[in-house]
């Protein structure tokens, strides 16, 4: 669960990069040789999905748990928080969940979704949002007719998608054909590049693009007049073009009116106005840059370049100004590569107008540069010259609760677990219990966890899946699953949804809760859910199982006792059935046999098994088979787990119904008021939280992790042997 309210989140930064994602190859373009399938080399560092991003005078960030952040510059609404006031502390991007990757024009900025649709806010003059209109606007608005992208890019005034078949749209302003559709027209909607398929990742600099395929070379279209084409001219184009003599590419970035690349080798050349000592202007063709190997990453800023090389450190040339945007403690600009000051173990990095961002491996994040309007995040005024931490990032990012066994993910993408472990669940080799967190060993790149029963899953930045407990003590890699976007753990099953919207299931199938009938009473490996495509996310209950589209109507299938399917029945349901009278849901939980949903409009609704208050509603305790109102407005996620459920608001309030034998309410007592109330001790402080079902959990915004209820096998982690019925600190 997660808060909206980004005024107090400071550590909107920490998120952790983890692995670069892998890519797959495309087809070459139509008319195009190509000898052999292994020309180039393999697309290992490129970019496809950025969790970091700059723009002219704004920054953007991905949290692990799909939530979107922003700094800087908003005059335009490119903040997205509905304001169009600046802003040097980090706010939450309204209405976005399930993002996986952000990318900043000048004074505009997109955000790529789970299965695969594309969002967009800020200015709008030239079309750049994609939605058919030239309105600004201050929160996302979708781009339409794009289903299944897998990588965004933004130009000054234009924006591009990455298709799943390999093929590019562009929108936005294209005075300099840089839509690549074969005009200079300019187009509020969405156009195909013409020519072009195989394409991996893509890049965008002021009037002009740059994409990469899958064969390593790199291809470009627009704006050319300092020879940012690459192609040995200073001729726009309309169509794409092949930035010559380069192959083996592995990673690209592009600015004004230059562009860097990475090859295999580890040396980065680049063209364009590329700030360079001694060579020929405009540099039409790829140079290599002096002095630097081992690179595996590039930025680009306004005449400053960064290279993130494979021992961690940063490199930075070009111009400097009053801004310190090299990171060199000086304002004197450089041609040739210099390291930035105080920086190790670096593994991404970012570059907007005059400012500069690297996340190391620690998961803090450092940024300098120019902070005129806030854009760096750190809440101070001054220019940096060197980096500064924005905050330490190692702190809890988001937790998991099964019956008797906690996780935690940190901001460093490391999982910590504690409680029971009698099946292995807590992933560190043994079945010993444990009553305080121990790392889960062997993981790392962790973007998402999940737990149910006696089953842990945790979901890594590059697409696989990870399994333990079911009686395996070490993390293992689930079979069969690769571009993963979310995952969830019911008491005996699994689910995950893929990038092209997929859902695929595997465990228990007692009850369909699989949602392929011909998976028989149980698979122990992933199938499809049948009929069911455009998920963006799925929960899962004891033994039914929910997910939502990416159109915002819910589905359901499984087990149906109490209605937790929401279908108007208790039939069991072998196939998915859409959950009645829900539309523009935006995100889903599930209890031991009730269900759970927030609207866009912040209103919660609950379904299936209501005895005790576990449905939340203001008045009545009883089973729905269709979805009712709950209680509390302005909500941004709700959770449940056994008997219990969990509210959280915008405010960072978090409130509890249900069974509170446990003390699981949070509220002082062991008695069942029947009508939900405030969790105590917490404040206006939560931003995430997880519902065990004998016990809960919830993160506040100083990263610290709290829990309440049952604790027999010491699934509360702080170290001792009795029940909370208030919230204590765990000894993370």
């Amino acid at each position: 669960m997660q808060r909206s309210e980004g005024q107090r989140m400071s550590r909107w930064l920490g998120v952790c990069l983890g692995l670069w994602f892998a890519v797959g190859c495309g087809q070459p373009p139509t008319g195009e040789s190509v000898e052999e399938a292994s020309v180039g080399s393999p697309i290992t560092r490129t970019k496809p999905r950025a969790r970091i991003a700059a723009g002219r005078d704004h920054s953007l960030s991905v949290r692990p748990n799909g939530t979107v952040w922003a700094a800087g510059s908003n005059e335009y609404g490119q903040l997205g928080n509905g304001s169009t006031t600046n802003s040097a502390a980090p706010l939450q991007v309204q209405g976005l969940t399930g993002a996986t990757a952000v990318a900043a024009g000048s004074i505009h900025s997109l955000a790529l979704r789970s299965g695969g649709t594309v969002w967009a806010w800020g200015y709008n003059g030239s079309g750049q949002l994609g939605n058919g209109s030239t309105t600004s606007s201050p929160v996302p608005v979708q781009a339409q007719g794009v289903t299944g992208a897998t990588a965004v890019a933004a130009g000054t005034d234009h924006s591009l998608a990455v298709m799943a078949d390999g093929t590019v749209r562009a929108w936005g302003y294209n005075g300099s054909g840089q839509l690549g559709n074969g005009t200079t027209t300019s187009s509020s909607t969405p156009v195909q590049v013409q020519g072009l398929t195989g394409a991996v990742a893509v890049v965008a600099g002021r009037n002009m693009s740059l994409a990469l395929r899958f064969d390593g070379t790199a291809w470009a279209w627009g704006y050319n007049g300092s020879g940012q084409l690459g192609n040995g001219t200073t001729t726009s184009s309309s169509t794409p073009v092949q930035v010559q003599g380069l192959t083996g590419i592995t990673a690209v970035a592009a600015s004004e009116d230059y562009a860097l690349a990475v090859k295999s080798d580890g040396t980065v050349w680049a063209w364009g106005n590329a700030y360079l000592p001694m060579t020929p202007w405009p540099l039409s063709t790829p140079v290599q840059v002096q002095g630097l190997t081992g690179a595996v990453d590039v930025a680009a800023g306004n005449l400053f370049s960064l290279v993130a090389r494979s021992d961690g450190t940063v490199w930075a040339w070009g111009y400097n100004a009053d801004s310190g945007q090299l990171g060199d403690a000086t304002k004197t600009g450089r041609t040739t590569p210099a390291v930035v000051q105080g920086l190790t173990g670096v593994t991404a990095i970012a570059a907007g107008r005059d400012h500069a961002m690297a996340l190391r491996s620690d998961g803090s994040v450092w940024t300098w540069g120019n902070n005129d309007v806030g854009q760096r995040g750190d809440g101070t005024p001054a220019g940096r010259f060197l980096p500064v931490a924005v905050q330490g990032m190692s702190e809890a990012s988001s937790v998991a609760a099964a019956l008797s066994h906690s996780l935690v993910l940190r901001y460093d993408g490391t999982v910590w677990a504690w409680g029971a472990n009698y099946a292995g669940q807590l992933g560190d080799g043994t079945t010993t219990r444990r009553p305080a967190p121990v790392q889960v060993p062997g993981l790392v790149g962790v973007m998402a966890v999940a737990a149910g029963g006696d089953r842990s899953l945790a979901l890594l930045f590059d697409g696989t899946v990870w399994e333990w407990g079911n009686g395996g003590a070490v993390p293992v890699q689930v079979q069969g699953l690769s571009g993963v976007v979310s995952i969830a753990a019911g008491w005996v099953h699994a689910l995950a949804v893929r990038s092209d919207g997929t859902v695929w299931a595997w465990g228990n199938n007692s009850n369909g809760q699989l949602g392929n009938p011909a998976a028989g009473y149980e698979s122990v490996t992933p199938v499809q859910a049948a009929g069911l495509g455009d998920v963006v996310k799925v929960a899962a209950g004891g033994a039914h199982s929910l997910a939502v589209r990416s159109d915002g109507t819910l589905w359901a299938w499984g087990e149906n006792n109490e209605g937790q399917l929401g279908d108007g029945s208790k039939n069991r349901r072998l196939t998915p059935v859409q959950v009645q009278g829900l539309t523009g849901v935006v995100s889903v939980a599930g209890g031991s046999a009730h269900s759970l949903a927030v609207r866009f409009d912040g209103t919660g609704w609950a379904w299936g098994d209501g005895g005790r208050g576990t449905l939340l509603l203001a008045a009545g305790w009883y089973s729905r088979t269709r979805p009712a109102q709950v209680g509390m407005t302005g909500l941004v996620e709700l959770a449940g787990g056994g008997d219990t459920s969990l509210a959280l608001s915008a405010t960072g309030a978090l409130w509890a119904g249900g069974t509170n034998e446990s003390g699981q309410l949070g509220n002082g007592t062991t008695s069942n008021p029947l009508a939900p109330g405030q969790v105590q001790g917490l404040g206006g402080a939560v931003v995430t939280a997880a519902a065990g079902g004998d016990h809960m959990l919830a993160v506040r915004d100083d990263g610290t992790v709290w829990a309440w209820g049952h604790n027999a096998d010491g699934q509360l982690g702080h170290g001792a042997p009795s029940d909370g019925i208030t919230p204590s600190i765990s000894l993370l």
